[in-house]
């Protein structure tokens, strides 16, 4: 019997792995699609799921991008992570392993994401829970300490109200408690604090110091972490799970700055008072929810556009159950519309208006058309517009075409809304 030596065994057995290897590979390259599709700007994430390194070519260099990047910027990628891809005009590339062995041609085509898209209208009364990132500054306060001094560490830190405290020597802070308790692990050692103002980021450092009156060891500010409120959902997103709502974006009461996200949920509200709007005096509708029961979905995102999350079950709209198509800003138009809202125990309603100015726009903006209030159960109940029906979805000619946004201090008849459009751009981002 003819021996087979060890080091054979080895090369039959690696042999053998590498064609199992290569099968798979095959069948993996040959499930890769042939064409994705893209909206218009929106980026796209992309999951191949193939453990390879690719070098991506084609022509149309400056039309589509990767993870941010167009291909002159970069062209090697790993196919086993989730990749994002972007593009503004259909176009082809090529993917090649070790740059010379090509596996696809992938084709990309743009579509505009607003063709044929549907959406469940909102009109719920939410009720909105917010949690911050960091500990938002609203007041700078004094501090005697034990030697009967009065100062204030943050005045002389140059901090003010608006200012975000997002970290203290590295450490990420979570709430107010939290500042508390890292500040006074500190003992009155001098402290560096991670400050965001607006868009600016900067280190402040600081001294702590002890206050007479408790002996607990302070900054000189005082702050908040969470806020909470009554909104009305815009849409939902049956494709995604997505929803969007408010129209505007969540603000601190005393420094009117917007909030961070650190978590935060949607939930059921019930309307239990209507503060009637009149010319001067914003009204308000007067909300109970109950954070932790009766949850819709959570908050991602807080933008100047509202704010976006997902809903943990599907989330319908009786007068609309298979929801409606959505209208492109060249669709809206002078002229009668409704607007769904909830302002009593009798659920979603819609009300008559008329939209009374339509403006072009190339980039989103929070004011795209007028809105003015016709209904006259509604203008009985409410007096138009009032605080707690931003979000409130505007429908004309059977599509959605935006969200109520503002109401005109004098005028509570008289609103603005935003179009939809840039509502789903900012959720798809």
């Amino acid at each position: 019997m003819k021996k087979v030596s060890g080091f054979n065994v080895f090369i039959r057995l690696t042999g053998i792995f590498l064609l199992i290897v290569a099968v798979f590979m095959a069948i993996q390259i040959a499930g890769m699609p042939n064409e994705i599709y893209v909206s218009d700007g929106i980026a796209k994430t992309v999951n191949f799921r193939l453990p390879v390194n690719v070098t991506i070519s084609g022509d149309a260099v400056g039309v589509v991008k990767f993870n941010g990047n167009t291909l002159s910027q970069k062209n090697k990628y790993n196919l086993s992570e989730p990749i994002e891809i972007e593009a503004t005009q259909p176009t082809q590339v090529n993917l090649k392993i070790l740059g010379v062995i090509p596996i696809k041609n992938l084709k990309i085509n743009v579509t505009n994401y607003l063709d044929e898209k549907k959406l469940v209208p909102g009109g719920q009364s939410i009720g909105v829970t917010l949690h911050t990132k960091g500990a938002l500054i609203v007041g700078i306060s004094d501090i005697v300490n034990g030697s009967g001094e009065t100062m204030s560490p943050a005045r002389d830190a140059g901090l003010r109200a608006g200012d975000v405290i997002e970290s203290i020597n590295g450490v990420e802070v979570n709430d107010a408690e939290h500042l508390t308790e890292i500040i006074n692990q500190s003992t009155a050692q001098e402290v560096t604090l991670g400050i965001r103002r607006g868009d600016e980021h900067f280190s402040a450092v600081i001294i702590p110091q002890q206050d007479a009156y408790d002996n607990v060891y302070r900054l000189g500010v005082w702050v908040r972490d969470s806020t909470a409120g009554v909104g009305t959902l815009t849409f939902y997103d049956q494709e995604t799970g997505g929803y969007g709502g408010l129209g505007h974006a969540i603000t601190d009461l005393d420094t009117g700055e917007e909030l961070s996200v650190r978590e935060g949920e949607i939930i059921a509200s019930q309307i239990i008072d209507v503060v009637r709007g009149q010319a001067g005096v914003p009204g308000e509708l007067k909300g109970y929810f109950n954070p932790g029961k009766d949850s819709i979905g959570s908050i991602l995102k807080n933008s100047q556009f509202g704010i976006y999350g997902l809903a943990y079950n599907r989330i319908v709209n009786p007068l609309y159950p298979d929801g409606i198509y959505v209208a492109k800003q060249d669709e809206v138009h002078e002229g009668p519309a409704v607007i769904l809202s909830t302002v009593d125990d009798e659920g979603i309603k819609a009300y008559a208006c008329v939209i009374s100015n339509v403006v072009a726009q190339s980039e989103p903006t929070q004011k795209s058309f007028l809105v003015t209030i016709t209904d006259e159960s509604l203008l009985k109940k409410t007096g138009g517009i009032v605080q707690g029906m931003s979000g409130s979805p505007v429908i004309q000619d059977g599509k959605l075409i935006g969200a109520v946004t503002h109401v005109f201090v004098n005028d509570p008849t008289k609103g603005y809304g935003i179009y939809i459009e840039w509502m789903l751009e900012e959720l798809y981002r």
